[in-house]
């Protein structure tokens, strides 16, 4: 039986290999071009990944031993190191980098993988390794994407991925979510789901965005992909990244959840 975890480490896995050939191959110009990730340019998203990945396997390494999390004089030394290195020196160190991390979370065994415990730093206690390996992939997702998408405007998150970041969406909108944007407007979007076939509601209050049961008479509908979904609320679906099966009716519009979901 293919377990929660091991979906999340296989999707890692994918998701190294497919980025680590695509940086391999980017040219110094492309390297120092600009990503989608805001004011970085690709190095810089190259950067974080490998950056988030040492301080993962940090934490991977200590809980095998009983050890708490690094603290955040280890993370300030290796984003310190990190964004000290020359965009080429970032595609160089790269690959090994999160290599490493990926055959880390390979070698826990079935039972490590049901039952082991991660402490990653900034949660109330220590996780297993399902959701460990999940946190690693929202933000590889992500950030894959954001070099990706550099080199062709119609890439998507991998669907794999995209099933597991899936459940820590509802988790994220405290934090993700700006309804102050919206300037006092409050209502209720009807979201479905084209390629599952799900429907779900997220409330929009004046002070905090959650998910509720579909409503009868929402306020505001909006249909599209899974993908694009997690984009949205990502802050990654801009006008020249949306798929023209996006549809948003009613009393939001797609630049108002645009302005709700503005990244990070």
């Amino acid at each position: 039986m293919t377990t929660r975890a091991d979906q999340a480490i296989a999707a890692l896995r994918t998701g190294h290999d497919e980025l680590t050939a695509l940086v391999r191959g980017l040219t110094p110009e492309q390297l120092r071009g600009p990503s989608a990730a805001g004011e970085w340019d690709v190095s810089q998203v190259i950067s974080h990944l490998g950056s988030g990945a040492e301080i993962n396997l940090e934490a991977v390494r200590r809980s095998l031993s009983g050890e708490p999390a690094p603290d955040f004089e280890f993370n300030k030394g290796v984003w310190a190191r990190w964004d000290a290195m020359t965009p080429d020196e970032r595609q160089a160190a790269f690959p090994a980098a999160n290599e490493r991390l990926v055959e880390a979370y390979e070698a826990f065994t079935p039972e490590q993988r049901a039952s082991h415990r991660v402490d990653v730093g900034w949660m109330p206690a220590p996780i297993d390794v399902a959701t460990s390996a999940v946190l690693r992939l929202t933000e590889f997702g992500y950030h894959d994407w954001d070099v990706r998408v550099a080199f062709d405007p119609a890439a998507t998150l991998d669907p794999a991925a995209a099933e597991l970041m899936n459940a820590r969406i509802e988790g994220m909108f405290n934090w993700i979510a700006k309804p102050d944007r919206l300037d006092g407007r409050t209502g209720t979007l009807l979201v479905t789901l084209t390629d599952r076939d799900e429907r779900f509601a997220v409330r929009v209050d004046a002070d905090q965005v959650s998910l509720v049961e579909p409503p009868a008479d929402p306020d505001a509908e909006l249909s599209l992909p899974l993908e694009a979904w997690l984009r949205l609320a990502a802050g990654r679906l801009g006008e020249r990244y949306t798929p023209s099966s996006v549809k948003a009716t009613g009393a939001f519009s797609l630049d108002d959840l645009r302005a709700l979901f503005p990244g990070y």
